[in-house]
């Protein structure tokens, strides 16, 4: 990987037919870059996982301006390897285990390439049926996996549409909520209404209630406890909702969350959401991660009381080998997104459109335009098959049950929150800092060196992961989900996380 020769034709003059897109110059570079990622998976292991580079490292080594010829895509090529690659946080890495997975796999990333390639824009069923179409089968498929109620499928009169991330997929719902009940209280009420969450949510709601209009000062976020497994408690979420009834406020919203970032807790979706009905509320289930879990039998069980949500969203762009980006959203009433997110111009207008027998994708989401992601779903749907699915995901529960043994057995680090997934909390414990201080330790010590060994091991390259902070506990992160991971890769892992604790205990 790393030397091109450039092809005889482009030797002594380069440049491109008059075509941008000539069939035979793209099948010969197609091929090139083809042969250029392979190589690139085959390699992976040898670039540092984490990207070692200093800010501003391509300003000094690419021009400032754009060429103002063509060039070969040799050369491109050849810069892509000497500069661009250094400045990558490899997350294909088996290595990786930052953050959540974003697991691509083979049929992900063809059914990307045909997408691109096809490069259809599917805002509308007549603007290309077949992207719609697909999309409306393979959400009913993969929603049947899941065992969703028939409510959220288009054969029981839901529907499920195909997100860029779940911060879309929020706003999505949350617009359409939010108008739902301003044609009930008034559109100058918008002040009134309130949105719940825990302190446990991804952040990325705050980011859409703020978009959505709603009052910074009516965002909820209620406190949970290690009690609770750090799950939203419904007693809290009903002693809140009667304060704002009380105090005037409209209770909107609430979003629950099957896995959350920081340690994959559940909150109790049926408890929660017979709150919510009580108030006529909208609940949204975020499972980004853990949702894909779902499809195995032993995990469906976290999504027991999904039915009386408004919404249900996970990202199969993280554990379901779609390649980013694929956020799959059902909901029971499509005409509430509809309603607050159509427009009619009578340029998209069609038959098609006006019988009412289609959908139009348009009105499902944020923006206009979309691409055919429903191709990258059903390529891996087809070519995996469900068996193998349940498989590829028991295989990174399996690791992390067996990483979490090894934790477990070294009395200088102790498991911080209850495993559920493929995420492992863990940190230094305080006794091994006590054994090797001559006074005790503080909770601030501990949680320094923990935050001293995540900087060690991200700076050796050899593996990456990041850090959480639960209960005033700071903690290491151990996602594993990578499509190349393997015991071996986690073995090494905590080879060397047990080495630099070592250093960094004789130090301290």
């Amino acid at each position: 990987m790393g030397s091109f020769n450039i092809h005889p034709d482009f030797q002594n003059e380069f440049s491109y037919a008059t075509s941008p897109l000539d069939p035979e110059e793209f099948r010969r570079q197609g091929h090139m870059v083809i042969d250029y990622l392979a190589d690139y998976y085959q390699n992976i292991e040898k670039y540092p996982v984490r990207s070692q580079v200093e800010p501003n490292h391509l300003k000094s080594h690419l021009p400032d301006s754009a060429p103002y010829n063509p060039e070969p895509i040799e050369n491109i090529l050849r810069d892509l390897q000497k500069h661009i690659i250094p400045g990558l946080t490899h997350w294909q890495s088996p290595s990786h285990f930052a953050l959540f997975p974003c697991a691509t796999s083979t049929a992900g990333f063809l059914g990307e390439v045909l997408s691109t390639g096809f490069n259809v824009v599917g805002f509308n069923w007549i603007s290309s049926p077949a992207a719609t179409e697909l999309e409306n089968i393979v959400m009913d498929w993969f929603g049947k996996l899941l065992k969703l109620p028939g409510s959220f499928l288009f054969s029981g009169g839901g529907g499920g549409v195909l997100q860029g991330t779940t911060c879309e997929a929020m706003l999505s719902t949350l617009a359409a909520a939010r108008d739902q009940m301003l044609r009930k209280i008034g559109r100058n009420n918008i002040g009134k209404l309130v949105v719940y969450l825990s302190d446990q949510a991804h952040f990325s709601f705050q980011k859409a209630a703020q978009i959505a209009g709603i009052n910074p000062s009516n965002f909820r976020v209620i406190s949970t406890t290690k009690d609770d497994e750090f799950s939203l408690c419904p007693n809290s979420v009903r002693s809140a909702i009667i304060a704002d009834v009380e105090g005037g406020l409209v209770p909107l919203y609430l979003c629950a969350t099957v896995g959350t970032t920081l340690s994959t807790a559940v909150d109790p979706l049926g408890p929660i959401c017979n709150i919510a009905e009580e108030y006529d509320m909208w609940v949204h289930v975020d499972a980004a991660y853990a949702g894909s879990a779902c499809i195995c039998p032993e995990f469906r069980h976290f999504l027991d009381g999904v039915e009386g949500a408004n919404s249900f969203s996970l990202n199969a762009h993280k554990w379901f080998f779609s390649s980013l980006d694929c956020c799959c959203l059902w909901v029971k009433d499509p005409s509430a997104l509809i309603k607050a997110l159509s427009t009619k111009p009578e340029i998209l207008r069609n038959q098609a459109t006006d019988s009412k027998q289609v959908v139009d994708y348009k009105d499902w989401q944020i923006s206009l335009s979309r691409r055919f992601r429903a191709l990258k779903l059903w390529l891996v749907l087809r070519s995996y098959g469900v068996v193998n699915l349940q498989k590829f995901i028991r295989g990174h529960v399996n690791m992390a049950e067996h990483f979490e043994q090894l934790v477990a057995m070294n009395k200088r680090f102790e498991i911080v929150v209850p495993r559920k997934f493929s995420l492992v909390c863990f940190r230094i414990s305080p006794s091994a800092m006590n054994q090797n201080c001559k006074i005790l330790s503080t909770e601030e010590d501990v949680n320094l060196i923990n935050q001293k060994l995540v900087e060690s091991l991200n700076a050796s390259g050899h593996v990456y992961m990041t850090h959480g902070v639960i209960g005033g506990i700071y903690f290491i992160r151990f996602a594993i989900g990578g499509p190349l991971t393997d015991y071996r890769h986690v073995d090494m892992a905590w080879t060397l996380i047990k080495d630099h604790a070592d250093a960094l205990l004789k130090a301290f």
